[in-house]
């Protein structure tokens, strides 16, 4: 690259996750070091150390049109190194002359030259990472989650992962770095990125496929991605005609994030035990424009039985509302007293610290909770002897309740016409009530 392109912040890593890199950008200068002040721990794939992200923005350029001035294209960006679920980022001077921009014909192309709709392979070279003295001597193996991104080592070892030899002072030194597929975006180009059904053409916003496993509950990967593709693609307007040509929707990854996320393993050739059902969000990028658009696909496999959370079956003692799992209320339906309710087998103590049972329908965890007292009540110790009442001037029965007995009172208490306050005992329908002040 030439002196025009500057780096300008951390920009956000999670657009390169998948390829091709498109719409965000960065370069990397010589002597530029990324410092790192704790132990290094292996990456959660456990196939190398450090994970580098590069973050790159690439702007093409747009020539003059009527009183619309020439636009230059540009390059920007920065690269990032994170382990330990930290990240450390490596900002690069303003001005450097020795990355370089490629697209596969001319090496050297100028940022302000940059065209939409063109791969293009940026190098930075003499890139090190600062981990520190405590880490002298080590040995350690650098990485990408970014399939574009490889490394060249001082040796001349080039590839996706390479093992390099911290110096005495903690730094790993590497000759370059190279990021393939990156796309400089038109700013101008308005054109959206819409998914379609395959058989009627028509747009669509949510997508849903069926599949059965094996005879030992399996699919694979490829399966699931052949199911998807053959039902949806991804476009953009070209030439007043559907084009899936400078669309980019990596399937595959999607796939894969999406049975990460349900924590399901899959194995060296995509195997992987199937759940009844799991939903992939396939995301399309244009290579263009860089607009976008995700579409959510709901996998279902007939064939493996739905899960189903352990219930029972519970009368509700006091008339309780639903709550959220940070226990803030849920519109304004509720439970009515002395009704059942399917919940959890256990409770659960919510943001609050307030024990909740979890609503169970049709097999399902709903999200919603009802507070614990309104259906096992609380228990609370006698102040003072007692009467049991019906109403505020009415008592139930003749019991008295004597000082020190524990009784069990179920939910907030009651205000009854005399301006008192009554807890409800008994895990009955009986109108049976305790005044609040005599505990």
């Amino acid at each position: 690259m030439k002196k025009n392109l500057r780096i300008v912040s951390v920009a956000a890593a999670a657009l390169l996750a998948v390829a091709p890199i498109a719409a965000t950008a960065m370069p990397v200068n010589a002597a530029t070091t990324i410092n790192a002040d704790s132990t290094i721990n292996t990456n959660t794939n456990a196939t190398y150390d450090v994970d580098v992200t590069p973050s790159i923005t690439a702007i093409a350029a747009v020539a003059k049109r009527g009183t619309m001035p020439a636009i230059p294209g540009s390059l920007t960006g920065s690269i990032s190194a994170s382990y330990n679920g930290k990240s450390y980022t490596a900002n690069l001077a303003k001005d450097t002359d020795n990355a370089t921009i490629s697209d596969g014909t001319n090496p050297n192309v100028k940022p302000a030259e940059l065209k939409a709709g063109t791969p293009y392979t940026v190098t930075v070279p003499d890139v090190s990472f600062n981990f520190g003295s405590e880490n002298a001597d080590k040995e350690i193996t650098i990485g990408s989650a970014n399939q574009n991104v490889t490394f060249t080592t001082k040796d001349g070892t080039s590839a996706s992962t390479v093992k390099v030899t911290l110096d005495q002072n903690g730094v790993a030194n590497l000759s370059s770095v190279q990021i393939k597929n990156v796309y400089a975006v038109n700013t101008i180009d308005n054109r959206d990125v819409n998914f379609y059904d395959v058989t009627t053409g028509a747009t669509v916003t949510t997508g849903a496929v069926s599949l059965d496993a094996d005879n030992q509950g399996q699919l694979n990967t490829a399966s699931v991605v052949a199911a998807i593709n053959s039902k949806y693609f991804a476009a953009q307007y070209a030439k007043k005609q559907l084009s899936e040509s400078n669309v980019d929707a990596n399937t595959e990854n999607a796939v894969k994030d999406a049975l990460k996320a349900q924590n399901i393993e899959v194995d060296s050739v995509g195997y992987f035990k199937a759940p009844h059902t799991f939903t992939v969000n396939v995301k399309a990028t244009s290579n263009v424009n860089g607009k976008s658009a995700t579409l959510p696909v709901t996998v279902t496999v007939p064939n493996v039985a739905e899960p189903t959370v352990p219930s029972v079956s519970k009368t509700v003692m006091h008339n309780a509302y639903f709550y959220d799992k940070d226990a803030k209320r849920v519109g304004t339906d509720k439970v009515t007293r002395y009704n059942t309710v399917t919940v959890a087998m256990d409770t659960t103590k919510l943001a609050n610290g307030t024990s909740y049972y979890e609503v169970i329908e049709n097999g399902k965890a709903t999200g919603k909770y009802i507070n614990a007292d309104n259906i096992d009540g609380t228990k609370r110790t006698l102040k003072h002897n007692a009467y049991v009442y019906k109403t505020s001037k009415k008592r139930a029965n003749k019991v008295v309740l004597k000082k020190g007995t524990e009784v069990t009172t179920y939910g907030d208490s009651y205000k009854f016409k005399n301006g008192q306050h009554y807890y409800k005992i008994g895990a009955n329908t009986k109108k049976t009530y305790v005044k609040v002040a005599n505990f």
